[in-house]
Order: C-alpha cells, then sequence, then structure tokens
C-alpha cells in the first residue's frame, strides 16, 4: 500500500461528531460519536497504527441520546464530553393519543444536552487492539456530570480550554454562551459565567473554538451571519465581531481566524477579511493544522474534503521557522529568496472518498501530517498530507 494512500472505516451508523484525542500522547486517536433512532448510540474509539496503516477500535455504548457534538479532554485521556439529543414526549398514556403523537409528533419535544463522561480506565490507552468483534461487549461511558441548560435552551458544542488542567469548559445554547468549571474528578459542574446575543430575531449559536492565544482567554463563536470573539474574563459583550455570508463553522490560528459560510470560507484578522477561497457547496468544517499554520482542511456538503496551502497568512510561509541566532546570519539571503518568490495559496489536494456530506475534518494532535474526515454514512477516512508538501514545508 501507498504511503499516502487513505485508510477508511465504517461505523455503520450516521455521524457527525469527531474529535481527536488532544491530551498528551504518542498515539493517534480519533473519537467518533453516532445517530441513531433504531439501536443504541455509539462513541468508537478509532487508534491509528500508522506502522502498518491499520485501524484498531473500540466501542462505547452512549445510551444518553444521539450524539451531534463531541470534544475531548486536553488534559485527561479519559474524559470528553458531548452533546446529545434527548427526546420528550408530553402526552398522555391514553393509546388514540399516543398514536396521534407518534404520526404527527405534535407532542414530541427533543432537547439538545450536554455531559461529561469518561472511557474505561482500560481504554485510556492508545495501545490496544481490537476486540473480536464476535465475541466482546460494547462497555459503557461513566457519567461523570450534566452541563445543566435547563434556563438555557439547547446545546450546539462544548469546548474545552485548550491549556490548562482540563477544568473550565464553554457551552453553546441557544443564544447563551456559558462557562463552566469542573470540581474534583470532574464530577460537577458549576457555572462560573455567562453571556447572550443581543439583537432582532431568534439569534442561536452554531459553534465556538477556544483560541490557544493570550493565555486562552477567548473564544470564537459563529451564528448566522456573524462572528464574533470573546474575551472569558469578562463576557458582558464581545471584543470582536464581523459580518459575513452565513457562517457555520470556525476555527483559531496561529495569527487569523477561519469560518466556513454557505458558499465560502474566510481567513479573518481582527481588522478583516485577509483571504477569501470560493467553494462549490456548503462547507461545514473548517481546521487549521496548528503546527504548520499554512495546511488548512475544509469538509463539505458534496462529499468532498479539502487540503489548502495558504500561504499568504502563514507564520511560516516558505517552510519551517528559524532559530533566532541563525537568524542575523541568513537574513540577507532570506530576504532574497522572498523577494524572489510570491505568496500562492492554492489548493494542495481534494479528497473524494466519501459518497455523503463530510460533516467533520480534524488534526491528528500525535501526528501533524496527519488527518481524518468524517461524512454522514458513518465513513472515516484518515488520509495524509503529501510527501511532496511535507518535505518542502520541513526543508
Amino acid at each position: 500500500m501507498e504511503d499516502d494512500a487513505p485508510v477508511i472505516y465504517g461505523l455503520e451508523f450516521q455521524a457527525r461528531a469527531l474529535t481527536p484525542q488532544t491530551a498528551e500522547t504518542d498515539a493517534i486517536r480519533f473519537l467518533v460519536g453516532t445517530q441513531s433512532l433504531k439501536y443504541d448510540n455509539q462513541i468508537h474509539i478509532i487508534d491509528f497504527d500508522d506502522e502498518n496503516n491499520i485501524i484498531n477500535k473500540n466501542v462505547l455504548l452512549h445510551q444518553a441520546g444521539e450524539i451531534w457534538h463531541i470534544s475531548a479532554s486536553p488534559a485527561d485521556k479519559g474524559v470528553l464530553a458531548t452533546c446529545y439529543n434527548r427526546s420528550k414526549c408530553s402526552f398522555s398514556k391514553s393509546a388514540a393519543q399516543l398514536f396521534i403523537a407518534l404520526a404527527t409528533l405534535k407532542f414530541l419535544k427533543v432537547l439538545t444536552c450536554a455531559a461529561v463522561w469518561r472511557m474505561p480506565k482500560e481504554l485510556e490507552s492508545g495501545s490496544h487492539e481490537s476486540p473480536d468483534d464476535s465475541s466482546s461487549t460494547a462497555q459503557t461511558l461513566e457519567l461523570l456530570c450534566h452541563l445543566d441548560n435547563t434556563a438555557h435552551g439547547n446545546m450546539a458544542c462544548v469546548v474545552w480550554e485548550p491549556m490548562g488542567d482540563g477544568k473550565k469548559i464553554i457551552s453553546l445554547a441557544d443564544n447563551h454562551i456559558l462557562l463552566w468549571d469542573l470540581q474534583e474528578s470532574s464530577s460537577q459542574a458549576v457555572l462560573a459565567s455567562s453571556a447572550s446575543l443581543e439583537g432582532k430575531g431568534q439569534l442561536r449559536f452554531t459553534s465556538g473554538r477556544w483560541s490557544p492565544h493570550h493565555n486562552c482567554t477567548q473564544v470564537a463563536t459563529a451564528s448566522d451571519t456573524t462572528l464574533r470573539g470573546w474575551d472569558t474574563r469578562n463576557m458582558s459583550k464581545p471584543n470582536l465581531s464581523g459580518k459575513l455570508p452565513y457562517v457555520r463553522p470556525c476555527d483559531w490560528g496561529p495569527i487569523a481566524w477561519q469560518a466556513g459560510a454557505a458558499r465560502c470560507w474566510c481567513c479573518l484578522r481582527v481588522t478583516g477579511p485577509l483571504s477569501r477561497c470560493l467553494a462549490l457547496c456548503r462547507v461545514w468544517n473548517v481546521r487549521y493544522n496548528h503546527s504548520h499554520d499554512q495546511l488548512v482542511l475544509t469538509g463539505s456538503s458534496d462529499s468532498r474534503v479539502i487540503l489548502s496551502n495558504m500561504v499568504s497568512i502563514s507564520s511560516e510561509p516558505f517552510g519551517h521557522l528559524v532559530d533566532d541566532d541563525d537568524i542575523s546570519d541568513q537574513e540577507d539571503h532570506r530576504s532574497e529568496e522572498k523577494s524572489k518568490e510570491p505568496l500562492q495559496d492554492n489548493v494542495i489536494a481534494t479528497y473524494e472518498e466519501h459518497e455523503d456530506s463530510v460533516y467533520a475534518v480534524d488534526w491528528s494532535s500525535a501526528d501533524p501530517w496527519l488527518f481524518a474526515s468524517l461524512s454522514y454514512d458513518g465513513r472515516l477516512v484518515i488520509n495524509r498530507v503529501p510527501r511532496a508538501l511535507k518535505y518542502h514545508i520541513l526543508l
């Protein structure tokens, strides 16, 4: 098998939720959450064996409901958070009313909740092998705490503070942004502060990302046509905002933050747009490579994954950064190179292994040259950055 060949895994369930394991580890691990009304929902623990190019997997039951968003703790390998649907019926026990309710869904109320979970201890490490499917029994997650959204509405996503001890977490519920402090062993969540979107119409958050910069004090959120940046130390009002076509995903980069819009995705500075690359359809997800920030992934409704080289906004557009001690010796040489080589943004590769909308893409935390994509039909594809580009960036 070629080194750059994709590895494909089928979940046999519909799915939208994907996240890499972010706690420090050498294992290449992704977590995937499923959506099913008929069967118990699951979290698939996907461990990729890079040397042998194979996938090892384990399955955990998520009996709380359909998983719409999943995120892993940056400090604890065994802890994760999910946003999930929970159905609530408001009808009497009359058989006739029950039949009418099921036929019209008139009395069916769906709530999107959030909770923090712990996986079994033996599954926290990425060194295990896949069990024999014919004899293995799926294990169950341990509930640590709920993120109570009774007074705030439906949860859109949950994001952990990227640095620190994994005790701070942001949730977005309808038009509310909520900052939680997790207590001992993450068994209780205390609401530390909150803020709300204000304006005309039914405002609602669609996604958010916590910035790794400025001591992790900023969170970017997307809602309809607006991008906002919030200071977690004082969330009384946004400290950054911008208008775009309909915005769904957003992501922070080392010097910019991005948003996926209905027909385009954009790279923004605080002062305004830097670059805009048109897409043919809706972009559902966008992710920076945080080791090499010129590499940008997008997943869209046309079932494609696009890897772009955004050198015009990169912190290292001509390759790896040079040590400070070497700058004086190479300053003239580098200036000469920069004058000769223009900045050009371009699409590196288009991946078409999916047959349905690609709702999630993300980079591995353990290997900056490897990424995963997830389509609604439950197909997970693991790909690598082309070797030629990898060597060009490194050398």
